[in-house]
């Protein structure tokens, strides 16, 4: 089974959320932290990394000598990877998108394959667990590649949890899409509820089961939940503002290491999404 935990917006606890669930549910279990731009699940688990990889994407590098200035890859690329000036092609590597199009129509096969560093993936374990994670190079804005990258590194455990990044981007969907189920992390806010709306709107496109988990829950108001209750999304847990969550948080401590009880709700909280991802018929 693939979870992906996923939120409108940065700072709702969905890195909380993944950990926890995670350390939770220990052996057979993959975290995959996926919010590449800043990766911070590491920080509160630290694994034990044993592997680290470049990871790059397709650019195209033209031989000026071949090419005849016809303008046809510019003209394909609807990125403006690539212009024409005084006859000789221009890459800007950084717009890319790897989609090859501009070899398929250079009629002077005038353009090779060449290849440039998004990141890294770093994979590990903690303890039991399996783990890991992408950092994508500073300035880099293509992170899909990279998100892909890591969701494939799955190495045999029967349930993957992936933290995605925040909002209803490219990134997110990129890990989103192909799970089982979607676990939306928000806050009861009128802020959280307004990216809630986005994010529900983004995995009803996909066609993937979610459910809701809300964090500092016994604050703001009753909006989140009267709008999950008109769109029949179900709320799975609900995690109070407590002093000693936070200062668990503060410290980098998880909070099923300072109150062990939680460990159960967390799992509970698991088996209520294996419930609802079956009778959709998308458990794996």
């Amino acid at each position: 089974m693939i979870i992906s935990i996923a939120s409108g917006k940065g700072g709702t606890g969905k890195t909380t959320v993944a950990t926890n669930l995670a350390l939770s549910l220990g052996d057979g279990v993959r975290l995959l932290d996926c919010d590449v731009e800043e990766p911070n699940c590491h920080l509160f688990l630290h694994p034990v990394m044993t592997d680290v990889q470049d990871v790059t994407t397709c650019i195209p590098v033209i031989r000026q000598e071949a090419c005849n200035g016809c303008k046809k890859c510019a003209e394909i690329c609807r990125f403006r990877a690539l212009t024409v000036v005084a006859g000789k092609v221009l890459v800007f590597p950084e717009l890319c998108h790897s989609c090859g199009g501009c070899i398929e129509v250079c009629p002077e096969k005038a353009i090779d394959e060449g290849y440039r560093v998004l990141g890294v993936m770093e994979s590990g374990k903690c303890g039991e667990l399996g783990f890991a994670h992408g950092r994508l190079r500073v300035g880099e804005a293509m992170a899909p590649p990279l998100i892909r990258k890591v969701r494939a590194s799955r190495n045999g455990e029967k349930t993957i949890i992936i933290d995605a990044p925040p909002g209803t981007s490219c990134p997110v969907i990129a890990a989103m899409r192909g799970t089982d189920f979607v676990l939306l992390v928000t806050e009861p806010t009128p802020f959280g509820l307004h990216d809630l709306r986005l994010a529900v709107e983004a995995v009803k496109l996909l066609g993937i089961p979610c459910g809701l988990v809300i964090n500092r829950a016994d604050m703001g108001d009753d909006g989140v939940r009267e709008y999950a209750e008109r769109e029949g999304i179900p709320v799975l847990l609900e995690i109070p503002y407590d002093r000693k969550i936070a200062e668990a948080y503060s410290r980098g401590s998880l909070i099923v290491e300072v109150m062990p009880e939680w460990a159960e709700r967390f799992r509970r909280l698991y088996s209520g999404i294996v419930t609802l991802a079956g009778s959709s018929g998308r458990q794996q």
